[in-house]
């Protein structure tokens, strides 16, 4: 009864709330006009027709690439598939990882319907998927009980439950309700599988960590091995790969150390928001720090769109680059370049309430990573990877700076090791799944 008075109070608040979602869209598209465009798909409304598809849910840019290889696995046994987003960001990146597929026709790429029941019935008259797959822990009602009602198994998948959410849960344990109604849930490890079974969720498989299955970008490597001899020497190379807001002062504190400690190390400076990108070059001046921009130091003809070649400052001149103890980061999608550049990692977000980001891209370029006290975010995998001493977790300010010069890191087979035997959850899930759907 109070799930139903839940539902039925949900969907009327959205329903008075669709014209401030629609001036939030609008306001937003003012920057970035994906956001207001399209928008009869979030009514339900969709030009395509792909019947029979496997319907992947994956909200913005992180979880589309978590999703990618499972997704690549999905369409080379020759399935259809349907993702759908609410982020341009995430909408964008399916757009180009997946445009042969998309002109093929084996997949589209289309807006999440608003949370009422009829933009959802509009979704599956268009696309009637055989099965759902909602990426990482998104909980939205209407379309928990939409595909529910429609005979469409809804599925967790690349699941986590973190600390902070259960016990925020606890308290109100609704939430537990709305997960009771996935049809089950392919989750990241044994400890989250039961943390989801002690909640009630069904059908529970453990599949692994689907951003194991990422595939390296080659291009971003080379380019990284070419061009670390002029933008280090012989110096030990430290990324910081996406640094978040509250960071910074602390990350450039420990970066001023360890520049003065006899290994000079040199740096490379990545902010998680490219909207950042200037606020942290003008920290970077204040603190007197020689730093580059990637955006202005290098350009583009290795091949690459973005990436850089021998040549410096865009001028084609072709000699050595200015010298300097840091580089910023200020462009996307080259975080393996930027990490193919160190020799060690330390990833952002740990030291803020909101979590540290996702180790998974230093471990599979081998190198060691060094993260915050707060990895609520990732427990799956920091937790294990902690445990083998591929990842070091650092408490304190003081921790962090005597991490980044004094640390021996493990030797790169302990990294391989590591990432090989968590490696292989898109093909667990496609058996996961089938394994469900042959139950129907």
């Amino acid at each position: 009864m109070r799930l139903w008075v839940f539902l039925r109070l949900w969907s009327l608040l959205w329903h008075l709330g669709l014209p401030v979602v629609l001036i939030y869209l609008w306001r937003r598209g003012r920057k970035d006009p994906l956001y207001s465009q399209r928008l009869a798909e979030r009514f339900g409304r969709y030009p395509q027709r792909l019947r029979g598809a496997i319907w992947v849910h994956a909200v913005s840019l992180g979880e589309v690439r978590s999703a990618v290889p499972l997704i690549r696995a999905l369409l080379d046994r020759g399935e259809t598939v349907v993702t759908t987003h609410f982020t341009p960001a995430g909408r964008r990146e399916a757009l180009r990882v997946f445009a042969p597929d998309i002109a093929a026709g084996r997949l589209a790429a289309v807006w999440v319907p608003f949370e009422t029941s009829w933009a959802y019935a509009g979704f599956f008259r268009a696309f009637r998927p055989r099965a759902g797959l909602v990426m990482e822990i998104e909980i939205w009602p209407r379309m928990i009980f939409a595909a529910k009602g429609a005979g469409v198994p809804l599925f967790m998948c690349n699941a986590q439950y973190p600390t902070k959410s259960m016990a925020r849960d606890a308290r109100f344990t609704l939430r537990h309700k709305l997960m009771q109604g996935y049809a089950g849930a392919f989750v990241k490890s044994d400890l989250q599988a039961q943390r989801f079974a002690s909640v009630g969720v069904p059908n529970i498989t453990v599949t692994g960590e689907l951003r194991f299955d990422q595939p390296v970008p080659p291009a971003q490597i080379a380019a990284a091995t070419a061009l670390r001899p002029a933008l280090s020497g012989d110096r030990p190379v430290i990324t910081f790969a996406s640094a978040v807001e509250g960071e910074d002062a602390l990350y450039l504190d420990a970066i001023t150390a360890a520049l003065n400690h006899p290994s000079h190390p040199f740096v490379v400076y990545v902010p998680r928001k490219p909207e950042r990108f200037d606020e942290v070059a003008e920290l970077l001046a204040t603190r007197g720090l020689n730093t580059i921009r990637r955006s202005q130091a290098l350009d583009a003809a290795l091949g690459l769109r973005h990436l850089p070649s021998p040549s410096w400052g865009g001028d084609g001149g072709g000699g050595p680059p200015p010298k300097a103890d840091i580089l910023l980061g200020d462009s996307l999608g080259e975080m393996y370049f930027y990490i193919a550049l160190s020799d060690r990692v330390v990833t952002g977000g740990g030291f803020t309430p909101h979590g540290a980001h996702n180790i998974i891209e230093p471990l599979a370029l081998k190198r060691p990573v060094i993260v915050g006290p707060e990895i609520h975010t990732i427990e799956y995998p920091a937790v294990e990877a902690i445990a083998a001493g591929v990842c070091l977790r650092v408490e304190t300010p003081a921790a962090l700076t005597a991490a980044l010069t004094d640390w021996p890191g493990p030797d790169a087979q302990a990294i391989s090791s590591f990432f090989t035997a968590h490696s292989g959850a898109a093909l667990k899930t496609l058996q996961a799944l089938d394994a469900r759907l042959g139950q129907k």
